[in-house]
């Protein structure tokens, strides 16, 4: 189970420009969970995510994972159990490199790096029995250099190296966004099929309402730090984007903007 005890978040403390986002902000996501949150701009949707990665750090309350505090682990040491994918399609993979030399650091996330080839070889038929699971034809490009590939297939590889190695936690920052529809599409029902049969709790953050209500098992719209919507079970099932777009139009009525 994952836990946001009472966060507190200030930007620019001190400053003119000081903003306090979350104030003793909390949420509860139980395992294997897959949380879709939505929220218009500045509602606190990537902080939250940024938070629970550590990211970016906190003036108060505390982050949790089954009781046990994480609030001072460095971000590296929580990505151990945590995958992230990025809205760049570049963020999550190194350009210069192979795909098959990126898929090799991934491989070894969280080991001990020492003297030796980067690349174990006797892993290849194992990256290639991965890539064709993905269905988009990159088992045979494996000494492409990523930057040479479409961004809809640098999004593919970076959920496939984002989950490579055992974890509990999948977090997606609109990491369809920079997409086509058509891929976007793809990338969606990718990252659906790497959820649940590794059986991870994940964490979407996403403008497309409609990913919203059709993926995952719980909804949360959030708003000037604060969540205004949770819905999960059947109230979930029975939401739609119709629903979720009336509540952005009550809120930004009432914002006056």
């Amino acid at each position: 189970m994952l836990e946001i005890r009472e966060v507190t978040k200030v930007y620019n403390p001190g400053t003119v420009m000081e903003q306090k986002l979350f104030d003793r902000f909390s949420l509860t996501v139980d395992e294997g969970q897959f949380v879709a949150i939505v929220g218009s701009n500045g509602s606190g949707k990537t902080s939250l995510l940024n938070i629970i990665c550590g990211s970016i750090p906190i003036e108060g309350g505390d982050v949790l994972i089954d009781g046990q505090s994480i609030a001072k682990r460095k971000d590296y040491q929580r990505y151990v159990q945590m995958g992230r994918v990025y809205q760049n399609p570049s963020a999550g993979t190194c350009p210069n490199l192979t795909m098959l030399e990126n898929l090799a650091l991934a491989d070894n996330k969280g080991k001990a790096f020492n003297l030796g080839r980067a690349v174990d070889r006797r892993r290849i038929d194992s990256y290639r029995e991965q890539l064709q699971g993905l269905g988009l034809g990159l088992e045979d490009k494996l000494n492409v250099r990523m930057g040479a590939l479409s961004g809809g297939q640098r999004q593919a590889v970076a959920l496939l190296m984002a989950t490579m190695t055992p974890l509990r936690f999948l977090i997606l920052d609109e990491h369809t966004a920079a997409l086509d529809p058509k891929t976007a599409e793809t990338i969606m029902v990718l990252t659906d099929k790497v959820v649940r049969e590794k059986r991870l709790t994940a964490m979407m953050v996403t403008h497309n309402l409609r990913y919203a209500v059709e993926y995952g098992d719980r909804i949360l719209m959030m708003n000037r730090g604060r969540v205004v919507m949770d819905r999960s079970g059947d109230e979930k099932t029975g939401t739609n984007a119709g629903d979720i777009l009336a509540m952005f139009n009550q809120i930004s009525l009432e914002s006056g903007s």
